[in-house]
């Protein structure tokens, strides 16, 4: 049975209250405007301009992808991608006929390890850098700022799993082209399913508009409308229901956008006990085990603490000594994504030192806001027993 999950749901009873009230007022359900108080909210906490909200974080990836590819601003398909993320960070670019190129993962950060991204940069002179901010840890986002402007790739940055993270004061999710934000059950705040896309471009934002809904131009300012509707001389009866790019329907809805007001609301809280358990983890275990080492003046904000092992044999006695006492735990997101099928069977499996031993010996320690610093405390102390 077990008694202490990796994941609790941040939405409360309170929020559940909440909702039921305001469902009690037979309020539209489907996207409309609670979803623009959303989107603006979420733009003025973050600071950025643009923000889309869609109905995944991996709906974000796929849209910030496809809007790139319509862009006509890439210099060539090449994109690099991380070993050590989530397998919709990579997919996309499959489907829409990127060239992927497979970086090992950084020794400290887990994200992109920046001398084998140079080597990339140099060999294959990519458009696109795909960059995640691995599990709330921030990366080394001023020598990777360094290396685009010496490049001059996009940056995608993928922040599903890193809310409220900042590196150097500036919160993760504002350093790329366009960035990707996960609302997942689980996540530093969820909406039950949810994701958004952010950016400072406006053209950017105009074609993820239209690619969430469907290819038409409805979601658009009326002067960007206007301006397509002259272009191609389209019937004003017509005008609604014209469709400019092949899009897809990836909206989310108000009902999920009004959980995400509230659980804006929280995430001053919840990123501070997020912050406080992950930093108990450490002082417990840091000498025991390794973690992520986030850069000088960063502040991590983890949906778990994730460890690695001595080796596989350390790791199994742990995740029994765990499993035993009721205490959820699985492994280090998925490993290295180029030991997986879908990788490999196209490409050839893709090994790298870190990102094996990753893949070899990590797992996951429970984080959430409620998980107590007691709770913290016995997890602990199951763990250096199982040492």
């Amino acid at each position: 049975m077990i008694k202490y999950h990796l994941a609790e749901d941040t939405i409360d009873p309170k929020d559940i209250d909440r909702l039921v009230a305001w469902l009690s007022t037979y309020p539209r359900l489907t996207k409309s405007n609670v979803t623009l108080q959303f989107e603006k909210k979420w733009n003025n906490w973050l600071g950025r301009k643009y923000s889309v909200f869609c109905n995944s974080g991996s709906s974000a990836n796929l849209l910030m992808y496809y809007t790139l590819k319509l862009s006509g601003r890439l210099k060539n398909m090449w994109v690099v991608v991380p070993s050590v993320g989530w397998v919709t960070t990579i997919t996309p670019a499959i489907q829409f006929g990127f060239e992927p190129l497979m970086c090992e993962a950084d020794p400290e950060t887990f994200a992109l390890d920046l001398n084998h991204l140079e080597d990339l940069l140099k060999l294959h002179n990519p458009s696109t850098v795909v960059l995640v901010q691995v599990l709330g840890v921030p990366a080394k986002m001023e020598e990777i700022l360094a290396l685009k402007e010496k490049y001059g790739f996009f940056l995608l940055e993928d922040a599903c799993a890193a809310i409220a993270a900042k590196y150097r004061g500036r919160y993760v999710g504002t350093f790329g082209d366009m960035s990707s934000f996960s609302f997942y059950f689980g996540h530093q705040i969820s909406t039950i399913e949810g994701g958004m896309v952010s950016t400072d471009d406006k053209a950017f934002n105009d074609l993820l508009l239209m690619l969430r809904s469907h290819g038409w131009s409805k979601d658009l300012d009326k002067e960007t409308h206007n301006r397509l509707v002259n272009e191609h001389n389209i019937d004003d009866f017509h005008a609604p229901f014209v469709f400019y790019v092949p899009g897809f329907n990836l909206r989310s809805t108000d009902l999920n956008a009004y959980i995400g007001l509230r659980q804006m609301d929280k995430l001053d809280w919840i990123m501070s006990r997020r912050q406080e358990n992950h930093t108990r983890y450490l002082n417990h275990l840091e000498s025991h085990l390794y973690f992520q080492k986030a850069p000088e003046g960063s502040r991590i904000c983890s949906i778990h603490c994730a460890a690695l092992a001595e080796d596989r044999e350390q790791r199994a006695s742990i995740v029994k000594a765990l499993t035993e006492k009721g205490i959820e735990t699985r492994i280090f997101s998925a490993g290295n994504l180029g030991l997986h099928p879908f990788w490999y069977e196209k490409n050839g499996k893709a090994s790298f030192p870190v990102a094996d031993r990753i893949h070899r010996c990590g797992f996951f320690l429970p984080n959430h806001p409620s998980l107590t610093l007691d709770a913290v405390d016995f997890i602990c102390s199951v763990v250096r027993s199982a040492l």
